[in-house]
């Protein structure tokens, strides 16, 4: 039995399975949490005396006939937490808000701090910053290099207002299509 530091009862030490090696000041877990309760759950975490990290994504949104900026969760369903799971394992486990602690077999989910920073760096005004506007133009022919439909060729015809999805024109010898994909899967020609 161990002592908590963070609600002083003794509670089982978790298995040396479940505990990933690294140093326990600078370890980053995914923590999956409550549906539409990202903001909250990072609260009550705080509350506890860990650091986490919720980043928030700004969608353009029409709600009853105004168009607004809406602020949503970039992981929706998930936050990341630095904690010491040797002795705060139970404390996140049984935090408002908190489903489970995300696991890949007998291993938590580690995050690498380096994926934090870099999400941090690109915070502007509470929000992570994606405007990266593709460099597309209308009627431009573009490689699909990831996913699915990997090395097809396309036409692009238009970003998707999230900026991160992309409408293509695919032609193949049988049909043609409307196909949208993530940015990120297309390349010029």
């Amino acid at each position: 039995m161990v002592a908590s530091s963070i609600l002083d009862l003794p509670i089982p030490a978790p298995t040396e399975s479940l505990v990933s090696p690294c140093d326990p000041h600078s370890c980053w877990y995914l923590v999956h949490v409550k549906s539409r309760a990202e903001k909250s759950a990072a609260v009550h975490l705080e509350r506890l005396g860990l650091e986490s990290f919720c980043p928030q994504l700004k969608q353009e949104k029409i709600i009853r006939l105004v168009r607004r900026d809406i602020m949503v969760p970039f992981f929706p369903g998930y936050v990341f937490v630095k904690f010491d799971p040797m002795f705060q394992y139970r404390a996140v486990q049984y935090s408002t808000g908190v489903r489970k602690i995300v696991t890949f077999g007998d291993t938590l989910a580690r995050v690498d701090s380096s994926i934090i920073e870099t999400l941090r760096e690109r915070m502007t005004k509470g929000c992570v910053d994606v405007s990266n506007s593709s460099s597309f133009q209308a009627g431009q022919k573009v490689r699909i290099h990831e996913g699915p439909l990997q090395g097809f060729e396309a036409v692009f015809e238009c970003e998707m207002s999230d900026h991160q999805r992309v409408t293509l024109l695919l032609k193949t010898v049988a049909y043609q299509a409307r196909v949208v994909v993530p940015v990120r899967q297309i390349t010029t020609l």
